[in-house]
């Protein structure tokens, strides 16, 4: 599937292209349109795979940390260059504590707090 313009950059646009693997779409037997399964409220699955990959790739020793800490922690995992790329699109001198901030600081959504369990 094309994503066409979006308002995300370059390096997260890269991180969601594998959209069409982690689709789970029902249509709903109502006839009131699709609707997406498995994902958290305010996060699409594209957005949930594209967050789990960029986590797979920045070490619990690298948190907190830097930009350049992070890119360190990822290239020690051999992170593919997309990750490495949107690490490299973090702003310089900013503290990330979790990986929820880093994606978020990439232009990524996370869930809604307020529909949080």
């Amino acid at each position: 599937m094309h994503r066409g313009n979006t308002k995300h950059g370059v390096a997260l646009d890269e991180l969601l292209r594998r959209e069409d693997e982690i689709e789970a779409r029902q249509v709903d037997p109502e006839g009131e349109g699709d609707r997406t399964f498995g994902a958290p409220v305010g996060m699409t699955p594209d957005e949930v795979e594209g967050r789990s990959n960029l986590g797979r790739y920045i070490p619990r020793a690298s948190l907190p940390g830097d930009r350049d800490t992070l890119i360190a922690g990822a290239t020690g995992l051999s992170a593919p260059d997309e990750v490495l790329d949107a690490l490299r699109a973090l702003p310089p001198h900013t503290q990330f504590e979790t990986v929820n901030q880093v994606w978020a600081a990439l232009g990524g959504r996370n869930e809604d707090p307020a529909h949080r369990p």
